[in-house]
């Protein structure tokens, strides 16, 4: 017999890898994207019985919501945005790396509400109409927003970097 941990476990384990990559990328500080994370799983565990079909989408707009208050709160952008990186780079792709890096450090020029956009689009590869339900905005918010991110991460990278965005 399965049980709401059996399947909550489940989850977990497929979500935990995103969740945690999309948090460090919104907040830029890994200890404090691990604590949205495990704040998100406490709030999903609560809700399973009534959300567990859509289990993910309600997670990424749980994460959302919390970093977003999080900046309110403290009233300040993060101070660093780091990568992590958790492969290897071979040597050949050094320029790549380099351009990555350059990429994520610039997302701490974002306000908020741009780097979830482009965080759920890009890296998530979410389409408009799931960044807009996990953000609780419209579609036509979404391609505002990205467009306007898009802009201003040409103006502070150069726009050879944006090529892998698109």
């Amino acid at each position: 017999m399965v049980t709401r941990g059996d399947d909550f476990d489940d989850f977990v384990r497929g979500t935990s890898t995103r969740l945690l990559r999309t948090a460090v990328l919104l907040t830029g500080d890994r200890p404090a994207a691990e604590d949205l994370v495990q704040e998100v799983y406490e709030r999903v565990y609560v809700r399973w019985r009534w959300i567990h079909t859509a289990a993910e989408p309600y997670a990424r707009k749980t994460l959302t919501n919390l970093v977003a208050n999080r900046w309110r709160r403290k009233g300040r952008r993060p101070e660093s945005l780091v990568a992590e990186h958790t492969d290897q780079p071979s040597p050949d792709r050094a320029d790549d790396i380099v351009a990555r890096d350059q990429l994520v450090t610039a997302l701490q020029e974002l306000p908020p509400r741009m780097r979830a956009v482009i965080v759920l689009r890009y890296y998530e590869d979410l389409t408009e109409a799931q960044t807009a339900e996990a953000l609780g905005c419209s579609v036509g918010t979404v391609k505002s927003q990205a467009s306007r991110a898009l802009d201003k991460l040409r103006l502070i990278t150069g726009p050879a970097i944006l090529e892998g965005l698109r």
